[in-house]
């Protein structure tokens, strides 16, 4: 067999570091993605954060604060929403699935279009400086898509890097990379990414996809530090610890499944008929009458019904909270009415303090002593798979948010018990296009493409 000569093996060599340097060029361009969707998630996390201390200031300070900002508060950021960036209003995962679903052209990305997507992060701001019951996570998600859609097409234009990469591809990678970003659990911005957001396409699971999502994680974890999210929970099982399982399996499933249905609903399901044409062409009138109706509630649990909960969530699984009672149901009521007043902001923390208040309750009633704390940790996640009906996202993002590593057998079978027992009451997901569709928001081309 003749030997071949040298220079074929140089010309092979120069051949495969050329391939090897344009696979690390495009794995820099891609690092850089998702450290902009981390950069952009810890931003957010610190508006979000600085106006919930905002908020609790104002209202102790001056008890009339959220009978203003509320009423007054919701239909302006709604009107600005409708005016300026209509698809960003609610959670904004419905918006990624939808944009996932749509046929590729130049309308594949218009629900997360950049510049107006932007703008979701200022007004859930100001939702949340004014009180209503919503989390930053689920606009995480579509704040994180958006940007890393935009980088792609940057560098694709200037072919710098992703000529292989499809669009659905950036977009999974972003989205999943900024819940992964928002609550510093890279593993769940993974699992989100497989069970989330592949349940009504097909996505091509490149390893760039996984690796950008992990990489936005990475880098949030290595500029905050690897602390949870939910910091100080230390428990373990219980005695009888199935029985419990399937008890807050249940509870919760029941109660996250009329959660989602309600929202899938609408406003308008709930009202009389001789109503509904006028919620329907009066969205302003319709946020100030939400907001006083927000304002009431808060003001007879005293605030706690306001913002995200986290604190109330943060001090339950220490076990150092005593929620009044009714303070579950309240939280649920709060954040269904700031969903249908059309402001932009998530459901998913405001989700997990129902489930952790929920979780206070069952051990009340139940006459549990000891391990209260487990309790909650297993309705946050309970609480959280029925609404989303998404098990394995619900139970891997409680896992990393809270340190429960020792408990994610348990949290695994209630999530997905709850998970199935929502379906019996809500016909999809709070966080489909469907759900979301039923919102009058959206207009008629959107809904059918989507």
């Amino acid at each position: 067999m003749p030997t071949k000569p040298p220079a074929y093996h140089i010309t092979h060599k120069i051949r495969q570091t050329r391939r090897i340097s344009r696979k690390s060029i495009a794995f820099l361009f891609l690092l850089a993605g998702s450290a902009l969707v981390a950069l952009t998630a810890l931003l957010f996390a610190w508006m979000a954060d600085f106006a919930l201390e905002t908020n609790a200031e104002l209202v102790q300070k001056y008890p009339w604060f959220a009978w203003v900002a509320l009423p007054f508060g919701l239909p302006l950021i709604v009107w600005i929403t409708r005016r300026f960036a209509p698809y960003t209003s609610g959670s904004g995962i419905p918006q990624v699935l939808a944009s996932l679903a749509l046929p590729y052209g130049a309308n594949k990305t218009r629900l997360i279009r950049l510049r107006e997507t932007l703008l979701k992060i200022p007004l859930t701001f100001l939702a949340m400086c004014a009180g209503a019951s919503v989390g930053r996570e689920g606009p995480s998600v579509q704040v994180g898509a958006a940007v890393m859609s935009a980088w792609g097409a940057w560098c694709k234009k200037h072919g710098f890097a992703f000529r292989g990469m499809q669009e659905n591809d950036l977009i999974a990678a972003g989205a999943a990379g900024g819940l992964a970003a928002a609550f510093n659990a890279p593993l769940a911005g993974v699992i989100f990414a497989i069970e989330e957001l592949g349940r009504e396409v097909m996505l091509r699971w490149e390893r760039q996809i996984l690796l950008g999502v992990l990489a936005a994680g990475f880098i949030q974890v290595a500029i905050q530090g690897n602390n949870p999210y939910f910091s100080g929970f230390s428990g373990g099982a219980l005695d009888n610890m199935l029985g419990w399982v399937l008890g807050c399996g249940l509870a919760c499933g029941i109660a996250g499944g009329l959660f989602g249905r309600t929202l899938y609903l609408g406003a308008t399901a709930f009202a009389p008929a001789k109503w509904r044409e006028h919620i329907r062409r009066h969205p302003l009138i319709t946020a100030a009458l939400i907001g006083i109706l927000l304002a009431a509630i808060g003001t007879l649990y005293q605030g706690k019904t306001y913002g995200t909960g986290y604190h109330e969530a943060a001090q339950a699984l220490r076990g150092i909270h005593e929620a009044p009672a009714g303070l579950a149901v309240a939280k649920w009521f709060s954040t269904v009415l700031s969903y249908w007043a059309g402001t932009p902001g998530g459901i998913f923390t405001p989700s997990l303090t129902i489930g952790a208040v929920l979780g206070e309750r069952i051990a009340v009633l139940t006459g549990l002593a000891q391990g209260t704390h487990v309790l909650v940790l297993l309705c946050m996640a309970a609480f959280l798979a029925g609404a989303t009906q998404s098990p394995l996202t619900s139970a891997v993002v409680v896992m990393e948010m809270t340190g429960g590593q020792n408990l994610l057998f348990w949290l695994l079978i209630a999530c997905i018990f709850a998970s199935q027992v929502s379906r019996q009451f809500s016909p999809a997901p709070s966080t489909t296009p469907q759900a979301h569709a039923s919102n009058d928001r959206w207009n008629k081309a959107d809904r059918s493409e989507a």
